[in-house]
């Protein structure tokens, strides 16, 4: 008589089971990014993808980086995950200086601190490998006791939706599926801040909402800090704050409240320079140089031939022709 099949523990029992005491607050934000530069060579050519960037992510945020194909959000996600090098600025995530890490500390951030989801679902799972086996080859790198290793990695995936494609191999899951595999696999060493880099790009609306969910569960559940770089802005409705990039640096933000309107904020670095989101830019016809007034409560940004008043509009204009800032 064989015995019954014990099912694998819930997510949340797996993260009670390894978070034995609480962890203390954190006063630093997890990502912390400063004048962060970084330049590409090519054929004689020189790129800088990032000129300048200010970025930081509290601890527990998800959050989406939202920009045009070129702005940067991608480098910066390079630089972020390990894979890649700031040619200037400071970069720390988790307490690690990504500009001085060592080879093995390098080593040892990718597998234990940052997990990364890539766009295309072909990159992310080894095609000869089922989806629990998948998900179970990070913790083996990382030396997780084996036993730990096919429970944690069936909890995982069944709380992210996908328990019954856990031995099924990539070829035969469709590419939501796959993705939220990916999620999985991400999640697997328990990391401080996960990255996923246009995860629903290959997907249709259904499959891409589901990535999402899954995304979400990891921040909610697993406690993990979630970055998504996207060029889609619809897709920044999925989170609660959203950071646009632009030009290699971060231009504006919007943070969404569930009893409040949205509210969009623009970015001042350390020295004071402000970009001005482009439809404000194109709506106001505001070109090269601007004015600015000093009010009580604000600062106004005018058309440079306009003439303002304290207090008021410039001369024989209304108040909507400007911008306050």
């Amino acid at each position: 008589m064989t015995e019954p099949r014990t099912p694998p523990p819930g997510l949340a029992e797996l993260e009670r089971a390894a978070r034995a005491a609480p962890a203390a607050p954190r006063r630093e934000p997890v990502v912390d990014c400063d004048n962060l530069v970084r330049i590409f060579h090519a054929e004689g050519v020189e790129v800088q993808a990032l000129q300048g960037l200010d970025l930081t992510v509290a601890e527990g945020e998800m959050t989406a980086l939202v920009g045009a194909s070129g702005s940067g959000k991608s480098t910066l996600l390079g630089i972020l995950s390990g894979l890649d090098l700031p040619t200037a600025g400071r970069a720390r995530v988790a307490g690690h200086d990504l500009l001085a890490m060592g080879r093995r500390e390098r080593l040892a951030y990718r597998r234990r601190t940052v997990g990364f989801v890539w766009q295309q679902t072909a990159r992310n799972l080894l095609p000869y490998l089922t989806a629990l086996e998948n998900v179970a080859l990070p913790m083996a790198y990382a030396r997780t006791p084996r036993r730990e290793r096919a429970a944690r990695a069936a909890g995982l995936l069944d709380a992210l939706g996908v328990g019954d494609c856990a031995h099924r191999r990539p070829a035969e899951l469709s590419g939501g599926e796959q993705q939220r595999v990916a999620v999985a696999v991400a999640a697997a060493n328990r990391p401080r801040v996960l990255l996923a880099d246009e995860p629903t790009g290959e997907l249709d609306t259904a499959g891409g909402e589901q990535v999402f969910a899954a995304l979400r569960r990891a921040n909610e559940e697993l406690a993990a800090t979630v970055l998504v770089v996207t060029h889609d802005p619809l897709v920044s409705r999925q989170v609660r704050r959203t950071v646009q990039i632009r030009d290699g640096r971060t231009a504006a933000e919007t943070l969404r409240d569930e009893e409040l309107a949205p509210a969009e904020y623009a970015v001042l670095d350390r020295v004071g320079r402000l970009q001005l989101p482009r439809e404000y830019v194109e709506r106001y016809g505001l070109r090269r140089r601007v004015r600015l007034t000093a009010e009580r409560d604000h600062v106004g940004v005018w058309r440079a031939a306009e003439r303002p008043q304290p207090g008021g509009p410039p001369h024989g204009g209304q108040h909507d022709e400007g911008e306050d800032a």
